[in-house]
């Protein structure tokens, strides 16, 4: 072999490790990653446009004083908002009715959707309508499910308190959106009904991946049914519970619509939600600025809660 093809050759680097790419593959794969770049380009810019265009302006909001109206001047405050905010019993009031609201609705909606998917996996008759109509309420816009649910709690003219006082369970009719104390569990019940449909979706798509053999090598080896589920099921759908958990968490502490159309945040501000005061702020009294910094806070506290929670699930599959 001559010298001359012998120094043509890469030199190989330590164990383990590829050896160095010559100047012109690492200009071709420069001018790879560039046109997938340019590729991406019609995806990026809608997103950088109306999505992180505006979070980062409205940040910006949050360290100012801005107001409703063109003409009010607007000046740069610092922290001031949000010293403001810390001493704000009512919106950490509001906060906390959130994180209950987010909760209770999360965690209903992912129990009742577990069992309805497990119940839609079956080889039943019918499935393909009842898959269809379990899809119903997914299919409406959050004002029609506050408007239609407003007339079922509706106190004289309601479906809920004729059906209830026609069994006997009720005396008397019951005004369930205006009572302090049955107010927020009426408007959880709703918020359940409404976002169960899309957790059953991605539930019943997790369990359709688990392989069929290893559910029936477990029924032979003579497991039982919840034994079967907690050993093959369960370990198998865990990565997508995990993720439908963390997103619907994000999707109920910001909800609006609904609750706006069905309580307007009352009664005496039992259902004013955060995403509530801050529309509040903002768009009744023209506090642009404060409201900012609510926003900012809100998305700050979920996304420390999200990693904690995000944290401890990945811990605990590393340890298992």
């Amino acid at each position: 072999m001559s010298l001359t093809k012998s120094r043509d050759r890469a030199v190989p680097g330590p164990r383990g490790t590829p050896p160095p790419r010559s100047p012109q593959k690492r200009r071709e794969a420069l001018g790879l990653d560039r046109g997938a770049w340019f590729l991406l380009l019609p995806a990026l810019i809608p997103i950088l446009v109306l999505s992180v265009g505006p979070l980062l302006y409205g940040a910006s909001l949050a360290f100012t004083d801005s107001q409703s109206g063109r003409t009010e001047p607007t000046q740069f405050v610092g922290v001031v908002n949000f010293t403001d905010l810390r001493h704000d019993d009512l919106f950490w009031d509001s906060f906390r009715i959130g994180l209950v609201w987010a909760f209770c609705v999360t965690t209903l909606q992912f129990l009742l959707a577990l069992g309805l998917a497990l119940l839609l996996n079956q080889n039943l008759r019918f499935r393909w309508l009842a898959r269809t109509l379990a899809l119903v309420p997914w299919a409406m816009p959050e004002v029609v499910v506050g408007i239609m649910w407003r007339l079922v709690y509706h106190q004289d003219a309601g479906i809920l308190n004729k059906t209830l006082t026609d069994l006997h369970l009720l005396d008397d009719n019951v005004d369930w959106l205006t009572d302090l104390s049955l107010a927020l569990p009426a408007v959880i019940a709703v918020g359940v009904w409404a976002g169960m449909p899309q957790t059953t979706v991605v539930l019943l798509a997790g369990l359709q991946n688990v392989p069929h053999e290893l559910r029936e090598a477990a029924h032979i080896d003579g497991a039982g049914l919840w034994r079967r589920f907690t050993t093959v099921t369960w370990p198998a759908i865990k990565p997508v519970v995990l993720a439908i958990t963390a997103l619907n968490f994000i999707w109920n502490f910001n909800s609006f619509a609904l609750v706006y159309v069905l309580t307007q945040g009352g009664p005496g501000g039992k259902t004013r939600l955060p995403m509530l005061f801050a529309y509040e702020e903002a768009f009744r009294y023209g506090q642009f600025g404060y409201a900012a910094a609510m926003g900012l806070v809100m998305v700050a506290v979920v996304a420390v809660l999200l990693a904690l929670f995000l944290r401890n699930r990945l811990r605990e599959d590393v340890e298992s």
